[in-house]
């Protein structure tokens, strides 16, 4: 973007995953990391490497989202000038079998959220003709998958909201984009499925994805990225 360099960063549904490989990127750029998630204990190894602060939220609850971003207005950083939307739920099995107010929810975490925090950080950015605004997507945000439904019902509208968010917003100056996650993200929990002496790099490095993200925040303006895709080089599409 133009003349311009963030300050702060809100990632919403912060954990040990994505999220902290995100959080570390933000913070080696220089900026003011806030985090967010309902449980906010097990970020206390996070904020305390990196300096962030942590703030309780449900995404799905509008009072909640308001207070959050009225505590990261306040905070050191001020208003965030980066808003990431990272959560998500869902409920497997065959949808004659689902339970409705299950699939209700997911829905609400998934993609009512999405709004929530988009409206609240668009709010801020629209004031100040700049900002940074990114939704997390899936495979399942182009792809419904067999007992699946509820998963691609969340990130399919969560999609449908980004994609109207950047028609309407990036005139205004905030640049609005969806990334697809396109296949597993390693962790501790989730090691390669192969071994890594025959095939390296077969599930996506969590550290990666960030630079891409971070790619995205310092995009000019000239050249904004709406939509990309991020997979490993052995994930089949």
């Amino acid at each position: 973007m133009a003349d311009w360099s963030p300050a702060t960063a809100l990632i919403v549904g912060a954990g040990s995953g994505l999220s902290a490989s995100l959080a570390r990127a933000f913070h080696r750029e220089g900026m003011t990391v806030a985090l967010s998630a309902r449980d906010t204990g097990k970020l206390d190894p996070l904020c305390e490497e990196i300096g962030a602060e942590a703030f309780p939220c449900d995404a799905s609850d509008p009072q909640q989202v308001e207070v959050l971003f009225s505590n990261v207005d306040n905070g050191p950083g001020g208003p965030p000038d980066v808003v990431v939307y990272n959560p998500s739920a869902r409920v497997r099995g065959p949808v004659t079998d689902l339970d409705p107010a299950a699939v209700k929810d997911a829905m609400m975490i998934t993609a009512y959220g999405g709004f929530l925090v988009g409206q609240q950080a668009a709010k801020r950015m629209v004031n100040k003709g700049n900002g940074v605004i990114l939704f997390t997507g899936a495979s399942a945000s182009v792809k419904g998958y067999p007992q699946s439904s509820s998963f691609a019902m969340g990130k399919f509208a969560l999609r449908g909201l980004a994609q109207s968010m950047a028609r309407e917003l990036q005139p205004k100056g905030i640049h609005v984009a969806h990334i697809n996650i396109d296949g597993g993200i390693r962790n501790k929990q989730r090691p390669e499925r192969m071994p890594p002496s025959d095939r390296p790099d077969s599930m996506l490095d969590p550290d990666a994805i960030a630079q891409t993200y971070l790619h995205l925040v310092k995009q000019h303006r000239s050249a904004w990225t709406f939509e990309l895709e991020v997979r490993p080089w052995l994930e089949t599409f």
